[in-house]
């Protein structure tokens, strides 16, 4: 391979098995390159904090900015790892990452979205459902998220709560974060009829159809919101692969959608629930399932080597399931599906 620098100072960054292909600019980091021209790299923080966008480097020259070690070690670095947010090409590059799409992914659009309805699920969560234009619907796998782009060019990412053919319009979930400049908005001030200017589809994190195998759903607060569109999209095709999810919160209340999850569980034989609560109080009157709610699913699978796992959630749960998962009950890392969100400017929590 050769790495000769384009005519612009860029460098091409091929992604395999997918084939895609895409060129950073001088100094560009290769997630923001990949955003830029409609190549869906997973990631989750884009501060070099999670290690959601980790893949492997088999070709080129890549270098890093600051980023922490629990995202990337320095034995990982030297092993070929890479982190897609802050690694910048020193020349042509080849990685592997299966879960970039491949050049049949939906193209990602701008449009303007009205809200049509705001309902607080809970103290802390609002659900809102947007209606997106008649003549320009957007077209997505459930899981996958939009972007708000607000006045002064900052953005906010969410996923999609509802499976497309729940369409056109699209449901959100959003938690509440005091100070946060867009939630505020959200739980103050926003009514119906607002205009909002959104962006998308974006993101890998869907049903891989082509595989039979039994799945693990987990899912951490809000992150319940991209699980909810797979359910619905598995319900609305027909598949009966075996499904199991796990949903956590600190509190009963946090399990903002619980009824909604028991019908499902009744209508898809299929579909098994397991409620996980961390932090339950004495007047909560809970007497199911507690702790830690990736730890839960360790218990009722040590070995998990012939399943999937889609996770949504906090980065420490996302992450502490990746990594255990592995090496304690002999899941396949390719195998596990990840959309974790981090700070107060990334999914689910602005």
């Amino acid at each position: 391979m050769t790495s000769a620098q384009g005519p612009t100072g860029s460098f091409q960054v091929s992604v395999q098995p997918s084939g895609r292909s895409f060129r950073v600019d001088e100094g560009e980091a290769i997630l923001a390159a990949a955003i830029r021209q409609g190549v869906g790299m997973p990631y989750g923080c884009k501060d070099g904090a999670c290690g959601s966008c980790k893949c492997r480097k088999l070709e080129g020259i890549v270098k890093h900015g600051p980023h922490q070690s629990k995202a990337l070690s320095e034995e990982e670095e030297a092993a070929g790892l890479i982190l897609a947010c802050c690694g910048v090409p020193q020349s042509d590059v080849v990685l592997e990452s299966r879960q970039v799409t491949d050049e049949s992914a939906f193209p990602i659009r701008k449009m303007p979205s009205r809200v049509i309805s705001l309902e607080k699920k809970s103290h802390d969560v609002m659900v809102i459902k947007l209606q997106l234009p008649a003549n320009d619907t957007m077209r997505y796998h459930a899981g996958q998220y939009i972007e708000f782009i607000l006045r002064d060019g900052v953005r906010r990412s969410y996923s999609m709560a509802n499976a497309p053919h729940n369409g056109p319009g699209v449901e959100l979930h959003i938690r509440h974060m005091p100070g946060g400049k867009f939630t505020d908005h959200v739980f103050t001030a926003m009514k119906e009829k607002e205009i909002l200017r959104v962006e998308g589809p974006f993101g890998s994190f869907y049903l891989r159809e082509d595989s039979g195998k039994p799945m693990i759903l987990l899912a951490s607060g809000t992150g319940f919101a991209p699980i909810k569109a797979v359910i619905e999209y598995m319900q609305f095709k027909g598949i009966t692969r075996p499904a199991t999810l796990y949903w956590g919160g600190r509190r009963p209340e946090d399990l903002y959608l619980d009824d909604w999850v028991r019908a499902r569980q009744a209508e898809m034989p299929q579909l098994k629930y397991v409620p996980v609560i961390s932090n339950a109080l004495p007047e909560d009157n809970w007497t199911g399932r507690t702790g830690f709610v990736h730890r839960a699913v360790l218990e009722d699978f040590p070995d998990l080597s012939g399943h999937q796992v889609y996770a949504c959630g906090a980065p420490i749960v996302v992450d502490s399931a990746r990594a255990d998962y592995s090496a304690l009950a002999k899941l396949p890392p390719e195998e596990f599906f990840a959309d974790s969100f981090t700070t107060e400017a990334d999914k689910h929590r602005e």
